[in-house]
């Protein structure tokens, strides 16, 4: 993951207190994650990290589109994003699972903390579980060309269905039930 080594905050060298952190986030972000939701977006990321003796409090926010496809009519259309999330990271001894969700455990030997997955769960969990141009866009409406298409297709397997009703040959199975 050579492309997200931008997203590596060192915090050893960092005095206790409140620390500004801006990142763009483009096509390669996306690419360097496999199988990911998203593929292409343009997004700008700060992030305030508040250093504190045990642990670090870290205030995300993502702003910016990212590009989805349509599930009516398959078209790709710009989704306006704006997150808002907090991270909290404690240090520990060794490094223990957490149950929280909110809750990162690093090594006290840890010199710097990887906010790409972070960034790139936060990106994902926001996009629309059903995406639909004219509910999730900025603005486009869905290819009327292709939803006619779509309607006229569906209308067509309702008029097979019906010719294989009055056909002779399918006679002989009605009468197995």
């Amino acid at each position: 993951m050579k492309p997200l080594k931008q997203f590596s905050i060192p915090f050893t060298g960092l005095k206790i207190g409140k620390h500004q952190f801006e990142f763009e986030i483009d096509n390669s972000f996306f690419e360097a994650f496999e199988y990911s939701l998203v593929k292409k977006g343009s997004l700008n990321a700060t992030v305030e990290l508040d250093k504190q003796e045990t642990m670090l409090i870290l205030q995300i926010h993502v702003k910016g589109t990212v590009k989805l496809e349509c599930d009516k009519c398959l078209a790709e259309f710009n989704s306006p994003l704006d997150i808002k999330e907090r991270q909290i990271v404690k240090f520990a001894e060794d490094e223990l699972e957490s149950d929280d969700l909110e809750i990162i455990v690093l090594n006290k030997k840890e010199s710097a903390i990887d906010i790409s997955e972070i960034i790139y769960e936060f990106i994902n969990v926001s996009v629309p579980f059903i995406k639909i141009c004219g509910q999730n866009g900025d603005g486009q409406e869905c290819d009327q060309e292709m939803i006619a298409r779509l309607e006229s297709l569906s209308h067509g397997a309702d008029k097979k269905e019906e010719l294989t009703s009055d056909d002779p040959r399918w006679a002989a199975l009605k009468k197995l039930k």
